[in-house]
């Protein structure tokens, strides 16, 4: 793995498009509150914003760029922090409706799933019986009969795509065999370091959540990418910031918000993405690791700046 930095990059996801809006009253929906969510966890400490738009009628994700404009152009305003816009979109969608955001607006990063999955939403219809729209019990319920596609043929028109424009890729693993998907990709010439690599555990379909895991795909990283890339975990639900925790005390950057957690404690509702944002940094700080400006994360990762995206 990359020499751990003493500038740990926090990225924050405010809204995604696992949870629905029945599930937290603090789940932003519409472009101004995703925009606010995204400003504060900015001035809170994140560097990156991993960014997902929602229908603001109902709430259910989409990759219309005509709902992305509103928040990019609030963000870009009001922050330095580097955009990270979603070609993952909803594991419900096409790949070309995934793609339609960052094929639009170019931005420095995106996201990149690194394989075809199972990926599994409907645990949560047992802790949250009682939904107020009629898509999101379906939302759940069809995870159960559902394969996340990322083929080989999809990544590649992604990175090629994204290569073109300058657009460098967050790539979420959500298992072993991703890392060795990326190393394939790395091996062909279509990706170059430094390497960005996002692991995701506790998504079901994926990898669990335990230390070990973490573990496990850390070694596996150090023996296919060396010192060409930069690790961030990322922690689904209540295991967001202990994992974050054993992440960053091995060398990690970080990922929070409500995308990924809607918890900030046993049985408490987050407020804020912004809250998330503060109750890492202050681990990190403990720790005596520093926090990365945006433009320290774009030097750490080669990012393009943003004077180079189209928004």
């Amino acid at each position: 793995m990359a020499r751990a930095s003493r500038k740990v990059i926090i990225t924050c996801a405010p809204t995604g498009a696992i949870h629905t809006p029945s599930m937290s009253p603090h789940l932003p929906v519409t472009a101004d509150e995703i925009a606010r969510a995204a400003i504060d966890a900015a001035a809170a400490g994140a560097a990156i914003l991993h960014l997902h738009a929602r229908d603001p009628k109902d709430g259910k994700p989409s990759q219309d760029p005509d709902l992305f404009r509103p928040f990019l152009a609030q963000i870009k305003a009001a922050t330095n922090a580097v955009i990270n816009i979603t070609t993952g979109g909803s594991p419900h969608m096409t790949v070309d409706e995934r793609m339609r955001p960052a094929t639009t607006f170019q931005p420095e990063l995106a996201s990149l799933n690194m394989g075809s999955m199972n990926f599994g939403l409907f645990p949560m219809l047992q802790r949250f019986p009682e939904l107020k729209h009629d898509w999101e019990r379906q939302h759940l319920e069809n995870s159960r009969n559902l394969v996340f596609k990322n083929t080989y043929a999809d990544i590649e028109r992604i990175l090629e795509l994204g290569n073109a424009n300058g657009t460098r890729f967050e790539f979420e693993c959500y298992d072993i065999s991703h890392l060795y998907n990326l190393h394939h990709f790395v091996e062909r010439g279509l990706v170059k370091g430094p390497i960005f690599i996002q692991s995701v555990f506790g998504i079901l379909g994926g990898i669990g959540p335990d230390p070990e895991d973490l573990m496990h795909m850390r070694r596996t990283a150090d023996r296919l990418f060396g010192d060409q890339y930069r690790w961030s975990i990322l922690g689904a639900g209540r295991h967001q910031i202990p994992l974050a925790t054993i992440g960053a005390a091995m060398g990690s950057n970080v990922r929070v918000g409500l995308e990924d957690s809607l918890w900030i404690g046993p049985g408490q509702l987050a407020a804020s993405s912004a809250e998330q944002v503060t109750r890492i940094r202050t681990v990190l700080e403990a720790l005596n690791l520093q926090i990365a400006t945006p433009d320290e994360a774009r030097d750490l990762l080669g990012l393009k700046g943003a004077a180079g995206v189209a928004f």
